[in-house]
């Protein structure tokens, strides 16, 4: 919903901003306010493509067994990384209580002592690190941390992603970790 005061509008109307403004954001035309908008009027027309594609995707998540399938298999891919998480020494989850993790945007905190005892551009520098060596074997992609969240790792285990291809990264984590650690380790001995 979009409700604007007269004063938004007056705004509106005579307020040229000094940089392009992308044609969805543009409540103006002419000098007068589209009107059109707040009808329910379509700004931009959407791609045939991503609705069939978007159909696609519900016949398959149908296929599948529907909602209760889709989210089994994010909890089962939650189920196997926090079996992982149980027994690793080096990762936790971000999230500290677990009512509040989600089961399809797992995300990692790295508690190795060499990882907690490196300042806040150390820490985002070993995960672009990390994140790299996995993209670079080709075993994972933007697995890094939110830009915005404490350095840590990310893990997409949503409805579309096979639980057994979870369980598959997670061997491939401790190897990457090995890698970073044994690097870092031998920088701190230098």
């Amino acid at each position: 919903m979009l409700a604007l005061s007269p004063r938004a509008v007056e705004r509106l109307l005579t307020y040229q901003p000094a940089w392009p403004v992308p044609k969805i954001f543009r409540l103006t035309s002419g000098g007068k306010l589209n009107e059109g908008v707040f009808r329910g009027e379509t700004i931009n027309t959407p791609s045939l493509l991503c609705a069939e594609d978007a159909l696609d995707g519900l016949r398959w998540a149908e296929s599948i067994g529907g909602l209760p399938a889709l989210m089994a298999r994010s909890e089962a891919s939650f189920a196997a990384v926090a079996a992982w998480v149980a027994q690793s020494d080096w990762a936790d989850f971000l999230a500290e209580e677990p009512a509040t993790r989600s089961c399809t945007s797992i995300c990692l905190k790295i508690i190795a002592p060499w990882f907690t005892a490196l300042d806040a551009a150390g820490q985002v520098a070993a995960i672009k690190q990390f994140a790299a060596l996995l993209e670079n074997e080709g075993v994972a992609y933007d697995i890094a941390g939110h830009r915005d969240a404490p350095p840590g790792l990310r893990i997409w285990a949503g409805a579309t992603v096979d639980p057994d291809n979870v369980r598959a990264l997670l061997p491939w984590l401790d190897w990457a970790f090995v890698h970073i650690g044994a690097e870092y380790a031998s920088q701190a001995v230098e």
